[in-house]
Protein backbone atom coordinates (compact mmCIF):
# COMPACT_ATOMS: atom_id res chain seq x y z
CA UNK A 1 0.00 0.00 0.00
CA UNK A 2 1.46 3.32 -0.98
CA UNK A 3 0.99 6.85 0.88
CA UNK A 4 -1.92 7.41 -1.26
CA UNK A 5 -3.60 4.37 0.24
CA UNK A 6 -3.59 2.54 -3.12
CA UNK A 7 -2.75 -1.05 -2.83
CA UNK A 8 -1.19 -3.01 -5.65
CA UNK A 9 -0.19 -6.81 -5.96
CA UNK A 10 3.34 -8.17 -6.34
CA UNK A 11 5.75 -11.15 -5.41
CA UNK A 12 8.55 -11.23 -2.96
CA UNK A 13 11.98 -12.38 -3.61
CA UNK A 14 14.80 -12.39 -1.69
CA UNK A 15 13.71 -11.20 1.85
CA UNK A 16 15.90 -10.62 4.76
CA UNK A 17 15.99 -8.52 7.87
CA UNK A 18 17.62 -5.91 5.56
CA UNK A 19 15.31 -5.54 2.30
CA UNK A 20 13.47 -7.57 -0.26
CA UNK A 21 12.78 -7.65 -4.29
CA UNK A 22 9.00 -6.95 -5.32
CA UNK A 23 8.31 -8.00 -8.43
CA UNK A 24 5.37 -6.02 -9.48
CA UNK A 25 3.96 -3.72 -12.65
CA UNK A 26 3.81 -0.70 -10.37
CA UNK A 27 6.89 0.43 -9.56
CA UNK A 28 7.25 3.99 -7.22
CA UNK A 29 9.57 6.41 -6.81
CA UNK A 30 12.79 5.81 -4.52
CA UNK A 31 12.50 6.91 -1.45
CA UNK A 32 8.56 6.22 -0.96
CA UNK A 33 7.03 4.31 2.17
CA UNK A 34 5.24 1.55 1.33
CA UNK A 35 3.09 -0.54 4.11
CA UNK A 36 3.53 -4.23 2.64
CA UNK A 37 0.95 -6.61 3.70
CA UNK A 38 2.94 -9.99 3.28
CA UNK A 39 0.98 -13.51 3.15
CA UNK A 40 2.84 -15.99 6.05
CA UNK A 41 4.82 -12.63 6.99
CA UNK A 42 2.38 -9.69 7.95
CA UNK A 43 2.67 -6.18 8.31
CA UNK A 44 6.03 -5.17 6.95
CA UNK A 45 6.89 -1.55 6.51
CA UNK A 46 9.43 -0.45 3.48
CA UNK A 47 11.11 1.96 1.18
CA UNK A 48 11.50 1.53 -2.05
CA UNK A 49 14.92 1.83 -3.51
CA UNK A 50 16.32 1.13 -6.93
CA UNK A 51 14.34 -0.50 -9.66
CA UNK A 52 15.18 -3.96 -10.89
CA UNK A 53 13.93 -5.84 -14.10
CA UNK A 54 10.18 -6.41 -13.56
CA UNK A 55 9.86 -4.70 -9.98
CA UNK A 56 11.85 -3.06 -7.67
CA UNK A 57 14.23 -3.34 -4.39
CA UNK A 58 13.02 -2.18 -0.90
CA UNK A 59 15.05 -1.87 2.33
CA UNK A 60 13.50 -2.73 5.74
CA UNK A 61 14.97 -0.39 8.36
CA UNK A 62 13.84 -1.99 11.71
CA UNK A 63 14.82 -1.97 15.55
CA UNK A 64 14.12 -3.62 18.69
CA UNK A 65 10.86 -5.86 19.32
CA UNK A 66 9.40 -4.96 15.75
CA UNK A 67 13.06 -6.48 13.78
CA UNK A 68 12.54 -9.18 16.36
CA UNK A 69 9.44 -10.09 15.32
CA UNK A 70 10.23 -9.97 11.40
CA UNK A 71 13.30 -11.95 12.47
CA UNK A 72 10.99 -14.67 14.19
CA UNK A 73 8.70 -14.80 10.93
CA UNK A 74 11.49 -15.26 8.65
CA UNK A 75 12.82 -17.24 10.35
CA UNK A 76 9.97 -19.65 10.89
CA UNK A 77 9.74 -19.05 6.80
CA UNK A 78 12.41 -20.35 5.76
CA UNK A 79 11.97 -23.74 8.38
CA UNK A 80 8.76 -24.08 6.89
CA UNK A 81 10.24 -24.27 3.38
CA UNK A 82 13.06 -26.45 4.48
CA UNK A 83 10.25 -28.98 5.61
CA UNK A 84 8.80 -28.94 1.93
CA UNK A 85 5.85 -26.61 2.86
CA UNK A 86 5.05 -28.34 6.59
CA UNK A 87 4.78 -26.74 9.44
CA UNK A 88 7.23 -27.04 12.60
CA UNK A 89 7.02 -30.23 14.35
CA UNK A 90 4.80 -29.36 17.34
CA UNK A 91 5.11 -31.09 21.01
CA UNK A 92 1.78 -31.67 21.60
CA UNK A 93 1.13 -31.84 24.99
CA UNK A 94 -2.45 -32.51 25.57
CA UNK A 95 -4.77 -34.35 23.40
CA UNK A 96 -6.83 -33.10 21.14
CA UNK A 97 -10.69 -32.20 21.75
CA UNK A 98 -13.57 -31.50 19.60
CA UNK A 99 -14.91 -28.33 19.62
CA UNK A 100 -18.67 -27.34 20.55
CA UNK A 101 -18.47 -24.75 17.32
CA UNK A 102 -16.03 -24.69 14.41
CA UNK A 103 -16.61 -21.22 13.79
CA UNK A 104 -15.56 -18.44 16.36
CA UNK A 105 -13.87 -15.20 16.57
CA UNK A 106 -10.55 -13.58 17.65
CA UNK A 107 -10.52 -10.41 19.08
CA UNK A 108 -7.15 -8.38 18.43
CA UNK A 109 -5.88 -5.87 21.33
CA UNK A 110 -7.42 -2.65 19.85
CA UNK A 111 -10.54 -4.36 19.93
CA UNK A 112 -10.56 -5.36 16.00
CA UNK A 113 -12.60 -9.03 15.84
CA UNK A 114 -11.90 -11.15 12.72
CA UNK A 115 -14.24 -14.12 11.63
CA UNK A 116 -12.34 -17.31 12.44
CA UNK A 117 -12.64 -21.48 12.05
CA UNK A 118 -11.58 -23.46 14.69
CA UNK A 119 -9.36 -26.14 13.24
CA UNK A 120 -8.42 -28.19 16.46
CA UNK A 121 -8.29 -27.50 20.06
CA UNK A 122 -6.29 -28.51 22.88
CA UNK A 123 -6.52 -27.67 27.24
CA UNK A 124 -3.97 -25.11 26.15
CA UNK A 125 -4.20 -23.63 23.03
CA UNK A 126 -5.60 -24.14 19.38
CA UNK A 127 -5.01 -23.42 15.71
CA UNK A 128 -7.78 -21.31 13.95
CA UNK A 129 -7.73 -20.33 10.18
CA UNK A 130 -8.36 -16.53 9.95
CA UNK A 131 -7.47 -14.16 7.34
CA UNK A 132 -5.30 -11.91 9.32
CA UNK A 133 -1.76 -12.81 10.90
CA UNK A 134 -1.72 -11.41 14.27
CA UNK A 135 2.36 -10.43 14.97
CA UNK A 136 3.99 -13.75 16.68
CA UNK A 137 3.11 -12.98 20.63
CA UNK A 138 0.32 -10.76 20.44
CA UNK A 139 -2.43 -11.50 22.92
CA UNK A 140 -5.95 -11.87 21.51
CA UNK A 141 -9.02 -13.22 22.65
CA UNK A 142 -10.89 -16.68 21.02
CA UNK A 143 -14.06 -15.96 21.89
CA UNK A 144 -13.92 -16.06 25.57
CA UNK A 145 -10.40 -17.65 25.79
CA UNK A 146 -7.78 -15.31 25.96
CA UNK A 147 -3.84 -16.74 24.70
CA UNK A 148 -1.05 -14.97 22.55
CA UNK A 149 -0.18 -16.26 18.96
CA UNK A 150 2.67 -18.04 19.26
CA UNK A 151 3.34 -20.04 15.55
CA UNK A 152 1.89 -19.42 12.36
CA UNK A 153 0.33 -22.09 10.05
CA UNK A 154 -0.53 -22.25 6.09
CA UNK A 155 -3.64 -20.63 6.90
CA UNK A 156 -3.92 -18.86 10.45
CA UNK A 157 -2.26 -19.02 13.58
CA UNK A 158 -1.44 -21.36 17.05
CA UNK A 159 -2.47 -19.97 19.82
CA UNK A 160 -1.59 -21.15 23.51
CA UNK A 161 -4.14 -20.37 26.24
CA UNK A 162 -3.55 -17.86 29.02
CA UNK A 163 -5.43 -20.12 31.41
CA UNK A 164 -6.43 -24.23 30.48
CA UNK A 165 -9.23 -24.32 28.53
CA UNK A 166 -12.06 -25.92 30.35
CA UNK A 167 -13.16 -29.47 29.00
CA UNK A 168 -16.94 -28.54 29.85
CA UNK A 169 -16.92 -25.76 27.93
CA UNK A 170 -15.86 -27.40 24.57
CA UNK A 171 -17.94 -30.13 25.26
CA UNK A 172 -20.26 -27.52 25.35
Amino acid sequence: MLPDQSEHPCQVNEISLEGAIFITNQVPPHGQAIVAYLEEVGRVEVTSAEPVPNGFRVTISLTGARRDRLESRLKWLAQKQSNGGAGTIEDRRHPRIEAREATSQITMPDGRVYDCEVLDISLTGAAVKVEVMPSLGTHIMLGKMRGRVIRYLENGVAIEFTKPFERAAAAG
